[in-house]
Formats: C-alpha cells, sequence, structure tokens
C-alpha cells in the first residue's frame, strides 16, 4: 500500500459561510484516512471560481498532494463552477475517471447524467471531481479509490508490470 497525500476542498457557499455542516468534505477526509492515506490539507470555499482556483493550485503547488478530491459544485446551478475551475488550473485532462463516476453513479441514479464533473492533472497532482453530497461521495469514491495509487504511480513515472510471458523468450 502507497500512502497517498491528499487534499480535500469543499465547493459550497452555505458550507463556507458556516451555514451547513461539511458532510461531504468530512467524509472523503475519513474514506482516505481507513485507507491508510494522510490527508495533507482541507479547505471550504464558497462556489466562487477564484477561490477554487487558488484553493486547488495551493494543494498542488505548495501542499505537494498527490491526490485532490473535491465535493460540490458540479451539477446545473448557475453558482456551480468546479469543473470550470478545475479545467482552468489543470494542464492535462483525464476523462476516463469522470466518465466511470457518472456511469457507476447512473445504476443509482439517472440524475448522474446532469453531473459535469471532471477530473485532471496540475503537475504531480491528480484532481478529481465529486458530487455534493454526503451519500453521493461514499458511492463515487468507491468507483475511484482502488485506482489512485496506481494513477500517482504513473504519474510519477512508474511503469505498468510486465506480464511473465512478456519476459520469455522467443524460440
Amino acid at each position: 500500500m502507497t500512502e497517498l497525500h491528499i487534499g480535500v476542498l469543499t465547493s459550497s457557499d452555505s458550507r463556507a459561510n458556516g451555514e451547513e455542516e461539511d458532510g461531504s468534505g468530512k467524509a472523503l477526509i475519513a474514506f482516505a484516512e481507513e485507507r491508510g492515506w494522510l490527508v495533507v490539507v482541507y479547505h471550504v470555499c464558497p462556489d466562487d471560481e477564484e477561490c477554487l482556483r487558488a484553493s486547488l493550485t495551493e494543494m498542488a503547488d505548495v501542499d505537494e498532494a498527490d491526490v485532490v478530491l473535491t465535493t460540490g459544485g458540479t451539477g446545473l446551478g448557475p453558482r456551480d463552477i468546479t469543473p470550470e475551475a478545475t479545467i482552468a488550473i489543470c494542464e492535462r485532462m483525464v476523462p476516463g475517471i469522470a466518465e466511470a463516476i457518472r456511469l457507476a453513479s447512473l445504476e443509482v441514479t439517472p440524475r448522474a447524467m446532469i453531473s459535469r464533473a471532471v477530473a485532471g492533472m496540475r503537475g504531480k497532482t491528480l484532481i478529481i471531481n465529486l458530487p455534493g453530497s454526503e451519500k453521493a461521495v461514499r458511492e463515487t469514491f468507491a468507483v475511484v479509490a482502488d485506482q489512485l495509487e496506481h494513477a500517482v504511480e504513473m504519474m510519477a513515472g512508474g511503469g505498468h508490470p510486465v506480464p511473465p510471458e512478456a519476459l520469455e523468450e522467443d524460440d
């Protein structure tokens, strides 16, 4: 098991101003810690693109999180701008992650099709947008969690394991 360094970022006006408890962000922290990963940074931002960009950049560049998991701001609401903030600071997108999350989530609710969540890379940090409810975070974290250690290894330049048959010499 690799000890990943995790960042958690919640995007929510009501949670940022203290009107509501941040259940989804705290759930992500608990899920990461259950896997033996170290949560190195946690932020709550209002639904504000400048705050989200700054927090994502700091988590990747300063806190050096291997993975940043965001929660909230991925829907169709006028202030749901987490995907835009993520795209703005990432150098490379990883569309398969968001596709896998949506596909698995469609088994639970048809509303998954209106998620605009994305995933991308900033340097050696993988950033993944997750939904804003605690229930949805639990379901979507389960979709990606088993792949995160391998993803971080690959981003650091690690190779794929070589199957034994590839090592056999031709006669």
